[in-house]
This record gives structure tokens, sequence and C-alpha cells, in this order.
């Protein structure tokens, strides 16, 4: 099992006075900090026009990540795919990668907050659509040669050649998505798929079930990659971990209750709560162990974990504390 974390937001909470700056630094410091501890991965997400300052620049990001470090896969979880121009989000994944050598997995989605589909002028029931035509788009993009793709959405010659290409002739595609369509579409379309922090291990196992009954029936034989999201902490006790990580967690869900309706939600209701908490997996390093194991055996070694420890307001000592435990303490016990 590979063990990576973030996901990078940037966001700042109503008491948090630190300028936007110190954010994006903070970023970049945990970013080295998850390579030194010998993680696999680091992550960021993508929303935007949020008053927290919800991370909007993904391409960016990732690129000044790609600079910090050495040996880190580093990706998007995810961009929404459906918002962008697709010559330029060729180019900038692309690039991003060359600054990478190679090491960008671009995970991809369709989106769901209305208010974001509004204002980039994208009618959101084209949004499943839309990334359906986006992924062969950037497979033919990053091809040799000229593009010879005829976009659905996009007027754009297919004789045109899009520069830069990957060194590789290609970039890791990630779907992200817990509905049947989606999880087949990563299923015939992607490199990887990644299982939503709402899923239950039993969720997911039938999802991965399902994606290799696809796969065999289709005969698709590439490599696959499963990669699972769920928030955590590591501390000194279960009630520790859960102490620190707490407001930053409902802060984040919150803020998603609001992204994905486009309706204001003051407080997350006391079921809610206990809903999250359940979902979550904290403790100490063998408490967490022992949660990552029941991935690890109902979906096998091949399994990629990417542990949400990025929770606004907690503190950048904090995340770097337990970004080394996670390095040194968990991920040996997972390998």
């Amino acid at each position: 099992m590979q063990l990576g974390t973030g996901l990078f937001t940037a966001q700042r909470r109503p008491d948090d006075d630190r300028e936007a700056s110190e954010l994006y630094d903070e970023l970049l410091a945990l970013t080295r900090e998850i390579e030194a501890a010998g993680l696999d991965s680091a992550w960021v997400s993508e929303h935007h026009f949020a008053d927290d300052d919800y991370l909007s620049g993904t391409m960016p990001v990732l690129g000044a990540m790609a600079a910090e470090t050495e040996t880190l896969e580093i990706g998007s979880c995810v961009a929404l795919g459906p918002l962008y121009d697709p010559i330029r989000l060729a180019e900038d994944a692309a690039t991003v990668d060359l600054l990478a050598a190679g090491r960008l997995t671009f995970g991809l989605a369709i989106g769901s907050n209305p208010r974001e589909f509004d204002a980039f002028g994208v009618p959101r029931d084209q949004r499943a659509d839309r990334l359906a035509d986006l992924v062969p788009f950037l497979r033919a993009a990053w091809s040799e040669g000229e593009l010879g793709y005829e976009s659905g959405f996009h007027d754009v010659p297919d004789d045109v050649s899009i520069t830069p290409k990957p060194d590789d002739g290609d970039v890791p595609i990630m779907l992200g998505g817990a509905a049947k369509p989606a999880v087949r579409r990563a299923a015939r379309t992607a490199d990887a798929w990644c299982a939503p922090s709402s899923l239950s291990v039993e969720g997911v196992r039938k999802r991965v079930e399902d994606i290799r009954r696809v796969r065999e029936a289709d005969g698709l034989e590439d490599d696959f990659t499963i990669y699972v999201l769920q928030h955590g902490w590591v501390g000194d006790s279960r009630e520790d971990a859960w102490a620190t990580m707490r407001e930053g967690y409902f802060y984040i869900q919150r803020r998603y209750e609001e992204l994905f309706s486009g309706e204001d939600v003051d407080e997350l209701d006391d079921e809610r709560k206990r809903d999250l908490k359940k979902q979550a997996i904290f403790g100490t390093p063998s408490q967490v162990v022992d949660e990552l194991e029941t991935y690890r055996d109902a979906l096998g070694d091949d399994v990629h974990f990417i542990f949400r420890t990025y929770h606004p307001g907690v503190g950048t000592e904090a995340m770097i504390d337990c970004v080394h435990r996670l390095g040194d303490e968990v991920a040996p016990e997972l390998r």
C-alpha cells in the first residue's frame, strides 16, 4: 500500500489572520516535509469564488510543488475538468509533468457547484459529457504529431499540434466520482480511480470489483491504480487526534456542503457531525495502521491511500508533526 497526503486547499478560516501568501508558503513547506517524511504523494484540490480563498490555481501550485521536490508524486484530487479550455489544460498539465520529471498524476472530476458553472459560462447539465470528451482530447494532445481529435464541445482544428508533449507521451489521468457511470468511465478511459471520502470500505470494495469486471470484459490490461481518499490525523491518543483535527475537519465539510449545494450552511447538524467522526481515521499510529489495513484487506496491496491531514486552522507545526508520524510510524507498517 502506498500512502500520500493533502489535500492542499489554502483555505483561510475566519480566525486565521495570515496573509494569503503565508498560506501558500505553508503549503510549499508541507510539500517539502511530505517528501522528507518518505511519503509517496501530495495532492491539491480546486474550487472557485470561495470567500475563504479555497485554492483555484491548480496548475501553478502543482508547478511550484514540482520545483520543491525530487521524488514525490504530485497530483490534483481533483481538477474540475469541464471548466477548462482543453488546449490550455493540455499545455499546462504537460508543462507541470515536465517540471516534475514525470511525477504528475492528473485527477479530474465533473464538478458540482452551480455558481462555478454559471460564472465560467458552462452549462451544468453538460458536465459529465464534457469530462468524457476531455479525456480523449488530452490523450490526443499529448500524443506525437497533430491533435487528430474532434471535440464535441470545443472548436479546435484537429491538424494542430499541441505542445509541449510529456516525455513519456502521456500523463496518468485519475477520475473521481462514486456513481456507477463515473466509476465505469474511469475504468474504461482513465489510468486510475479515486474513491471519495464519503464511501465506506465496503462501498469502495464493491466499486473496485466493478472496475475490475469492466476492464476485464473490455480487454483492458494496462496498469490501473486505485486511490482512496479519507480524512484523518495521527496523534498521541485517539482523543488527542480527534481534538486536533475536529474543528478544521468540520470547517472543510461545512464549506463543501455550501459548494455542492450553492447555499449557505451556518452549522453542521449533530447527526452529520457524528457521521463524519465515524467516517474519519484518527488515533495513535497503531490505531491508524489498523484502520488502513481494513482497506488493504478489502482491496489488496495495490492501493494508494490519500490520508487527508490538511485541515485549515490546525497549524503548520502540528501538520508537519502529523506528516512525519505518518512517514515514520504508519507507512512502514503498510509496505
